[in-house]
C-alpha cells in the first residue's frame, strides 16, 4: 500500500482547437483568469493555465494530451448569484438554465466550444435557507 500524506488537488486538462474561441469562453465569459501560457515555438500548439478561484484547468492544442469531450464537475458557492452573472454578460453560443438535481444540488451545466462539459454545482444540504 501506498501512503499518501496530503493530496493538493488536481487538475482536468481540456482539448482546445482555437485559442481565441478558448479565450472568449473561459476568461471572457466564465470569468477564468489567465494564469499562463506555454508553446515550445511560437507556430506549436498553445498549451495554458485558466483559474477561477480555487479550480485550475489546463486547456491544450497538443494532440495526445486529452480527447474532446471531457467532464469535471465544480463546487462553488451562491450559484444564484453565478448564474446571475452570465445571464447578463448575453454570450451568444450559451444561455444556461440553473437546475435541481434529485442529489441535492442546484446546477448550470456549459459545454465549450472543443465539447468539453463543465458543470458548477451548489449543494444544498449546506444551506440554512
Amino acid at each position: 500500500m501506498i501512503a499518501i500524506t496530503t493530496v493538493k488537488g488536481v487538475t482536468p486538462i481540456f482539448r482546445m482547437f482555437d485559442e481565441k474561441k478558448a479565450k472568449e469562453f473561459y476568461l471572457d465569459y466564465l470569468g477564468f483568469s489567465l494564469e499562463w501560457e506555454h508553446r515550445f515555438e511560437n507556430d506549436m500548439p498553445l498549451y495554458m493555465e485558466v483559474r477561477l478561484g480555487e479550480c485550475k484547468l489546463h486547456l491544450s492544442e497538443h494532440y495526445g494530451d486529452c480527447s474532446p469531450g471531457a467532464a469535471v464537475r465544480i463546487e462553488i458557492v451562491d450559484i444564484t448569484a453565478f448564474h446571475t452573472g452570465l445571464l447578463k454578460k448575453e454570450y451568444k453560443y450559451s444561455r444556461p438554465g440553473i437546475e435541481t438535481s434529485p442529489w441535492h444540488t442546484k446546477e448550470v451545466c456549459f459545454t465549450d466550444p472543443f465539447g468539453n462539459k463543465l458543470t458548477f454545482f451548489e449543494s444544498m444540504n449546506d444551506r440554512l435557507d
